[in-house]
């Protein structure tokens, strides 16, 4: 939990400063996280990072594989999406009211991932694959070599990297659950901001910024999201060897600037959560993205992070 006042004193007084300490506190939680995995490769060289949507698994994945590589540990990063099989409607998951589950693992794989992980860990070669979102097919040609050293470590990051269909047969992986878990409260312990909501404006902005699509966009598929994240993700986290909380102080403060120009742009009263979002902002002091770190996770969501390319 986050105190509000703490947070509106830290930036009326020292931005700059709140910033900095936000990121540091964030980097003693990937520092834990890298040694935990460091002790843990004799068992296995694989690593299994989930988390659901907003949460910045490719920030944390990175930001863990930069430690690693610090700590003498060559380690690579691999998106489980690149295992999405290609597109066939007449195959493709569907849900009860028959359409297409988007949201649903079995988009995965899970045949080429075990297999991919069994040869990893006995050092053999493999070809990662590359999914071609435009075209919703994997592409072979694009195809990544990798083989992994005695010590290497391979993170696998995904939103159903600890579904049970993918631990089940690699019970030695090391598992990272990452999601955003802290709220802000005012002094009584009243809620202000709620910790699902920091996840779901990191969704609208970066969708707006890096996709072009408004606010209503981002809220019309939400609820399927949620729906996907309780089916599909949330009942597999207690897998996981670390529960990490991916939320910092400052999320709501210098996302603000950047969401709630485009809550604004939605009609009263269709989206319950926008609404919400917005009264609780109002008692939050925003925060000038001039203040964030370059590497800070809060790029990824903002841009101008040099992962935005990875």
């Amino acid at each position: 939990m986050y105190a509000l006042k703490q947070i509106n004193e830290a930036i009326r007084s020292d931005p700059a400063a709140f910033a900095r300490e936000c990121d540091a506190l964030f980097a003693k939680k990937v520092e834990a996280a890298a040694q935990k995995i460091a002790d843990h490769r004799a068992q296995s060289h694989i690593i299994l990072l989930s988390g659901p949507s907003g949460s910045g698994k490719t920030t944390t994945a990175l930001k863990i594989e930069e430690r690693l590589v610090e700590m003498g540990i060559e380690t690579h990063t691999i998106s489980l999406d690149n295992y999405f099989k290609t597109f066939d409607p007449d195959t493709a998951p569907r849900n009860r009211e028959g359409a297409v589950d988007y949201e649903s693992p079995f988009f995965l794989d899970i045949d080429l991932l075990n297999q991919h992980f069994a040869m990893l860990d006995r050092g053999e070669l493999i070809h990662v694959p590359k999914y071609e979102f435009a075209r919703q097919m994997r592409s072979d040609i694009f195809a990544r070599p990798m083989r992994l050293g005695k010590d290497d470590l391979a993170i696998f990051e995904g939103i159903h990297a600890l579904n049970d269909i993918i631990v089940g047969k690699n019970p030695k992986a090391f598992k990272l659950y990452i999601a955003a878990r802290s709220d802000i409260r005012d002094e009584d312990g009243a809620l202000i901001f709620d910790k699902s909501w920091i996840r779901l404006c990191r969704r609208i902005v970066r969708d707006f910024k890096f996709r072009g699509s408004d606010a209503a966009f981002t809220l019309k598929l939400w609820e399927n999201v949620r729906r996907g994240e309780r089916l599909y993700i949330s009942p597999y986290k207690e897998n996981a060897d670390i529960m990490f909380d991916s939320s910092l102080a400052l999320s709501a403060s210098v996302l603000k600037p950047f969401v709630v120009p485009l809550l604004e742009e939605i009609p009263k009263g269709k989206y319950r959560v926008a609404e919400d979002i917005l009264r609780g902002l109002e008692k939050i002091e925003p925060l000038d993205e001039k203040y964030i770190p370059a590497k800070s996770l809060a790029r990824e969501f903002i841009g101008g992070s040099p992962y935005d390319n990875h």
